[in-house]
């Protein structure tokens, strides 16, 4: 069987019900399961497929050591899919680490951990290693998000080619990839979506299937999603309350008797769905929001609060990527391609969707997923605009506050998705229905007009995207230290790297992961790297950072920073300093100015480094002595020459003793 064959996966073709009556399709033999089977493993498989080629970069050549890139974002998600094959097989709590931002750890049901993927997946960690673990992730993320969507596409369309157009809509929008550039599956792996609304067809609507079963497996769905990414569960809440609000006043106006006649059923399934989420979830929900760790009020501070929309011509407008912005990535870390819009549509696609709502506008499928799709337009616009939007509203709520709006934008591809299903199908159906109907010639004719309004709505979107296919990757670069000494390193060490991991300057972590946990760090990626949740460490945080920038304290303020910095090295209890001095490392993996960054570290613990395996390393800072008191210009005279340039680094922490020993 093709992917060109018509039987459904599931259930009987559209209801006449929804149909314009001079258009109401025949229906179709009912498929058996092994057409049903066959017909949901070729599409697949061709989605698979297609996801290899959009990552033939990493497959082609070491999928366990090059991905993305070992920076950035993608080196946090590395870490997080570590940590719980770590935690597994060393019997310890995969919801808590103070391997990262040690000794206060991190929450990782506060943060974007993806915890369910990292759990699904720790035998390949265990196998192969983290690098390993995120690449089948972001490869079969497409892939498995177009599928969900194929199967809840086939509850309501006859011809299998219909229901893989929407899927390839969902599953490989700009939105996911966008999303998966930077390794953000919380974002990118949208499986559970289209599977909820195919619950609540089946609750509210269609009502073949016992209640409570249908029930237990949407709370069982609600689970998933959370321990995939939390904001999405709540943005799908949010537009799920949307949805059922907009069939039940559908209902109430024109149809009441159907309305009683449902709601018994649709109650049933649906408190036992909240019953469920609510039993396997409690304890969770209580971890993530009061739990050791944990973070309070607005996640990012004023960063993304009410802000981080959307802007409505990016919708149709093929926005070019960020020259800028992709520079930075280059130089702090990030995705080393270029990053372009997650929101576009296209203005073809959107000529599709409306045409189609025109021509079938009688189509209820149309209507509400429509007034879905635009409504969540309207909330994934933010607060920047000038006119009243919903999220000025939304954007005070409890929890509700850290959702970045334009990330709505996820559900709307959901719903434009189903739009094209839908009217791909139809267009098919009414060709056919006016060309003969089952003669082999209407046949072949239906097919290519179907065919046709799927390839005028995704060609250009495939040309949008098509720059930046296959993904950029990059090699997962270890310095040598990290791959030759840390895995020997005896347990309890706690290592300050520099880089530091702070905001952008992410890679020590995925060095970390690499390295199974071999030893603790200090700092981490996500919303606990902000610098005003260090505490006390704040402002030793604030020049460690800026020395991994290669800037040099201030002649007046050096004093009081080098106190400030042994401060926090007593605070975050580091036994171990390290600053890669070594040829070659990527940019992103640099120290700056690693005499300026030896001279403070030198001053701070009181202490002389070693070389060793390419980098300065200072041992047993805990036991250390008191830090150097220099005099207003030592540190010049240490770390620069007298061409002004930088002084050799191999001097630098002789002559930086020296002043603090000089009378």
């Amino acid at each position: 069987m093709t992917i060109t064959d018509q039987p459904p996966i599931s259930g009987p073709a559209p209801s006449p019900d929804d149909e314009a009556p001079d258009e109401a399709p025949v229906a179709p033999p009912v498929a058996g399961p092994g057409h049903r089977v066959r017909t949901l493993l070729v599409s697949g498989g061709l989605y698979l497929v297609l996801s290899v080629g959009v990552w033939w970069h990493v497959w082609s050549t070491h999928p366990t050591s090059v991905t993305t890139c070992g920076c950035g974002d993608s080196s946090l998600f590395t870490w997080f899919l570590e940590w719980p094959a770590y935690a597994i097989s060393h019997g310890l709590n995969p919801l808590y680490s103070t391997a990262m931002f040690h000794p206060g750890g991190v929450n990782l049901l506060a943060n974007t951990s993806e915890l369910g993927i990292g759990v699904v997946l720790a035998p390949v960690t265990w196998l192969f290693g983290p690098v390993a673990t995120l690449n089948v992730a972001l490869t079969l993320a497409p892939a498995l998000s177009a599928l969900a969507m194929f199967v809840l596409l086939r509850r309501w369309v006859s011809w299998a080619p219909a229901a893989f157009a929407g899927g390839l809509l969902w599953g490989f929008s700009p939105f996911v990839l966008v999303s998966l550039s930077d390794a953000h599956l919380m974002n990118g792996m949208l499986v559970v979506p289209p599977l909820v609304v195919a619950c609540l067809d089946e609750l509210l609507v269609r009502q073949r299937r016992r209640p409570v079963r249908m029930g237990v497996l949407l709370g069982l769905l609600v689970v998933a999603q959370f321990f995939i990414g939390t904001e999405l569960l709540v943005i799908m809440g949010i537009t799920g309350a949307i949805g059922v609000t907009l069939v039940v006043l559908y209902a109430a106006v024109g149809h009441r008797e159907a309305l009683r006649s449902h709601a018994h059923h649709a109650l049933v399934g649906l408190g036992t769905g909240a019953g469920v989420a609510a039993g396997l979830l409690a304890y969770p929900v209580w971890f993530a929001l009061a739990g050791p760790a944990h973070l309070s009020g607005p996640i990012w501070g004023s960063l993304y609060l009410g802000v981080g929309g959307t802007a409505l011509p990016q919708y149709v407008r093929a926005t070019p990527a960020s020259a800028g912005f992709t520079h930075l990535t280059h130089q702090v870390g990030g995705y080393q391609g270029p990053t372009l819009s997650g929101q576009y549509l296209g203005i073809a696609l959107v000529a599709v969707l409306a045409i189609g709502a025109l021509v079938w506008r009688r189509d209820r499928r149309i209507w509400l997923f429509g007034a879905v799709g635009l409504l969540t337009v309207a909330l994934s616009l933010g607060t920047k605009t000038r006119v009243w939007v919903p999220w000025r509203v939304l954007v005070h709520l409890p929890l509700v506050q850290n959702i970045i709006p334009s990330r709505f934008v996820a559900m709307t591809y959901l719903a434009a998705a189903v739009l094209l299903g839908v009217i791909v199908d139809r267009t098919r159906t009414a060709v056919g229905v006016r060309t003969g109907g089952g003669a082999g010639t209407s046949r072949w004719m239906a097919a290519a007009a179907g065919t046709g309004v799927a390839l005028v709505a995704l060609v250009p979107i495939a040309g949008y995207l098509s720059p930046t296919l296959p993904m950029t990757v990059r090699p997962v670069v270890l310095p040598r230290w990290y791959s030759e000494v840390a895995p020997h390193l005896p347990p309890g060490r706690v290592v300050l790297a520099f880089p530091s991991p702070y905001t952008e300057l992410q890679s020590s972590m995925t060095w970390q992961a690499v390295d199974r946990m071999h030893f603790s760090t200090v700092g981490g990626g996500g919303p606990g790297g902000l610098w005003y949740r260090a505490g006390p460490e704040k402002r030793g945080l604030e020049v460690v950072y800026a020395a991994s920038l290669g800037s040099l304290p201030d002649t007046d303020t050096r004093p009081k920073d080098v106190e400030a910095v042994r401060r926090a090295l007593e605070g975050w209890g580091v036994t171990t300093v390290v600053v890669p001095d070594q040829s070659g490392l990527p940019l992103y993996e640099q120290t700056r100015a690693p005499s300026s960054t030896v001279a403070l570290v030198t001053a701070a613990t009181g202490q002389a480094p070693v070389h060793q395996a390419g980098a300065w390393v200072w041992n047993d800072v805990d036991r250390a002595g008191p830090a150097v008191s220099l005099p207003a210009h030592g540190f010049d005279r240490c770390v620069y020459g007298p061409d002004g340039t930088l002084a050799p680094v191999a001097g630098v922490p002789a002559c930086i003793l020296g002043e603090g020993a000089a009378p």
